[in-house]
């Protein structure tokens, strides 16, 4: 049909279908209105076609058409260094694609309606237009002052930020060139304008020490210091445990009992206790009775619950409760007595919790043990160490053998053990990072982390049981689609997953695992499981733990450094105590869906500033390996090019630019990079040598580029 023909016919049909007296109708039924014979009906399918692609009409399941009804959709938007951006919908997990066109003014978290643009098919990532900004999202940012003549502009840090933003001189605090200033913003500007803002508080200097890792602080807005009224409440209530504080709880003083931590760790909330009374382990879990020195709408709690959890930076831990408290009276610090609440469990020989009981208690610890000592006693076999220790060496031996147990248990019913090395970074007195290796597991860390794990899941079946309201920590079955793409991909190497029904259980990801091990592909095949994965929270229902395999599972065992642990610990209390009432139900009821709620969210945020941190530490530290060669693995491959991991945990980037022999083309359903004329496969788990050629403080990021074995220079193949 002719554009100016299909034109005239578009807006004919346009019209009738805004006409007060339109009804929707079939396309038979509209030919018969506008008198169009029957051998120019696919002329019309052509036209109405055209009206629906532009979001002018809309047809129903029933094939009926009639005018577009423009949707309009809140949510939030996320925005891109680039300009453009996505809005989240909070029913919804698929997001709306901004154009930089279509923006309109919003500033990143801002919460905005959103219109769906048409072309919108079936298969088609939705895309839409702000319309309008209902509430400002941001209204401080972090950033570098930069000082002209008569004014000032601050750079954001954060790159989803991409305009400078003014600072008139009278607003200005008094910053000066490389400042790092909070900066609250007056005005959003728009097309013709930049934002403009004043200056509220000046961080440091660019070259200070701790002021790179300050910034983050502000930037993602984490309370760091406790106000005069909080710090006094924990002066007053921080006080030596008494005789009438050791009323009425079980007295556990006398049972011999340690701590195992980190050498450098000062807030000591778990205690063990650990005996075998014929073919029963009897396992004590002792927790720091936090709740009875933090009760309930005081001015600590308020400010616990606002915090969510403590925040582990790599130069400082910024605590949930003042050191006073953390570091004090609620530190089952060594040969003092100290408040707990305890979980005691019988467990067979199999490793099935055969009975428990849950109780407030009274526990001195006789010793502070470190992971490095416990682990010298149980693998290295270290005669020093054992000597020192050697009252405590058969609880430690019969904490191995139950561990073992444990975990052999959890492992039969399908948990799944991702076992990726975490970053340890070691700073320098001025901040800068000397060193940075793999952090690891041992033989004691495990020890703690099954016992911490039959802890978690024995309170939490109990109190499921007994319908009491509850924190429960969930942690949701994989997205189906993710999956059927991990069984497409793990095909290619001769593996399976079973799926049933769409779903999976934990232990066909746990077979997954130990079919790889010691594998070429183990890494790759255990990367692309894990990214499979979904994210735990927290909630008000029992809703069960995927990657544990657990049906019932909370936070128990950290009230020192999470909320959710504190709120659970003040109900169990209420519960022993007999004070649970009908009244105290419904207060919970009511209370705990938003505690879980804003815990999660405040995890999330203390979890992208500790990774911010560790990759500005791990820029850092490489600015001094330019030009240099390491071999590492590739670690991720996308569109823009491949990531790759160095023994050290540091992650760089090798850019698509960058693999200049060919023109490279990313192959999604094998995560390869493919050569179109070499064909040269690139894949996930592939050792690689690359060569440091840039860094950026403020992106994060690190630059390699591939150079083969040929290109290295004398000495560095034997030295990577």
């Amino acid at each position: 049909m002719e554009k100016s023909t299909l034109a005239k016919r578009k807006k004919v049909i346009y019209d009738l279908m805004c006409s007060s007296m339109y009804v929707p109708m079939k396309i038979k039924e509209i030919a018969i209105v506008l008198q169009i014979p029957r051998e120019q009906r696919s002329e019309l399918q052509e036209v109405l076609d055209a009206l629906i692609s532009e979001g002018k009409v809309e047809v129903s399941k029933r094939g009926k058409y009639s005018k577009a009804v423009k949707k309009v959709l809140t949510g939030t938007f996320v925005s891109h260094a680039k300009g453009f951006g996505f809005v989240e919908l909070e029913d919804s997990e698929e997001d709306i694609f901004i154009s930089e066109a279509e923006v309109h003014g919003a500033f990143h978290q801002d919460t905005v309606e959103v219109e769906l643009l048409s072309g919108n098919g079936q298969g088609k990532r939705r895309e839409g237009k702000i319309v309008k900004i209902l509430a400002r999202g941001t209204e401080e940012i972090v950033g570098t002052y930069e000082q002209s003549k008569n004014f000032g502009f601050v750079c954001p840090d954060n790159l989803k930020f991409s305009q400078d933003i003014f600072i008139p001189l009278k607003e200005s605090k008094g910053a000066v060139d490389g400042h790092k200033v909070v900066v609250k913003i007056t005005d959003y500007g728009d097309k013709r304008r930049n934002p403009e803002g004043k200056v509220v508080e000046i961080i440091g200097h660019v070259n200070d020490p701790g002021t790179d890792i300050m910034s983050i602080v502000k930037a993602y807005d984490i309370p760091h210091e406790f106000s005069e009224k909080v710090m006094k409440q924990a002066e007053r209530v921080g006080k030596a445990v008494s005789e009438a504080d050791r009323a009425g709880r079980s007295d556990y003083r006398e049972w011999q009992t340690v701590t195992i931590d980190g050498e450098d760790a000062k807030d000591l909330d778990d205690a063990i206790t650990l005996t075998k009374e014929g073919d029963k382990y009897c396992l004590g879990v002792h927790i720091a009775d936090v709740t009875n020195y933090v009760q309930e709408h005081s001015a600590l709690d308020v400010e616990a619950l606002k915090r969510g959890t403590s925040v582990y930076l790599v130069d400082r831990v910024i605590p949930m409760l003042p050191h006073i408290l953390s570091n004090g009276i609620c530190s089952l610090n060594a040969g003092s007595d100290r408040l707990t609440l305890s979980c005691v469990m019988w467990i067979d020989e199999k490793g099935n919790i055969v009975d428990h009981q849950i109780s407030e208690s009274v526990i001195r610890v006789d010793r502070r043990m470190s992971y490095t000592s416990v682990k010298r006693i149980l693998t290295d076999k270290d005669p020093q160490e054992i000597q020192e220790y050697k009252e405590l060496v058969p609880m430690f031996e019969l904490m191995e053998e139950l561990a073992a147990l444990l975990r052999k248990r959890r492992r039969k019913r399908g948990s799944i053990d991702f076992d990726f090395p975490e970053s340890k970074i070691i700073l320098d007195q001025e901040g800068k990072p000397v060193e940075i290796k793999p952090y690891e597991r041992n033989v004691a860390t495990r020890i703690i982390e099954d016992f911490m794990l039959a802890a978690n899941e024995t309170v939490a079946e109990d109190f499921f049981w007994q319908e009491i309201p509850f924190v429960y920590r969930s942690h949701e079955n994989p997205d189906p689609e993710k999956l059927m793409k991990l069984a497409l991909f793990i095909n290619n190497f001769g593996y399976s997953i079973h799926l049933g029904q769409e779903e999976i259980h934990p232990k066909e990801v746990q077979k997954l695992l130990d079919k790889i091990e010691g594998s070429e592909e183990e890494d790759l095949i255990a990367r692309l499981t894990l990214r499979s994965m979904k994210q735990a929270k927290y909630t008000v229902g029992s809703e069960g733990h995927f990657g544990l395999a657990a049906k019932y599972y909370c936070h128990f065992t950290s009230p020192i450094r999470r909320y959710p642990d504190l709120q659970i610990h003040r109900i169990i209390k209420e519960t022993l105590r007999g004070k649970m009432s009908e009244e105290r139900r419904a207060h919970y009821e009511a209370i705990l869906p938003e505690v879980a709620k804003q815990s999660s969210e405040l995890e999330r945020r203390a979890e992208e500033a500790e990774r911010e941190t560790t990759k500005l530490k791990k820029v850092e530290y490489m600015e001094q390996f330019m030009g240099k060669a390491f071999e590492g693995v590739i670690s991720g491959i996308t569109a823009w090019g491949m990531y790759v991991e160095l023994p050290n945990t540091i992650e760089g980037l090798v850019h698509i630019t960058n693999l200049d022999d060919d023109y490279y083309y990313f192959q999604e359903n094998t995560y390869e990079l493919i050569g179109e004329h070499t064909n040269k496969h690139y894949k996930l788990g592939e050792r690689v040598w690359v060569r440091v050629i840039g860094t950026d403080r403020i992106q994060r990021m690190i630059d390699f580029k591939l150079v083969s074995r040929e290109e290295l220079e004398d000495g560095e193949a034997e030295e990577g």
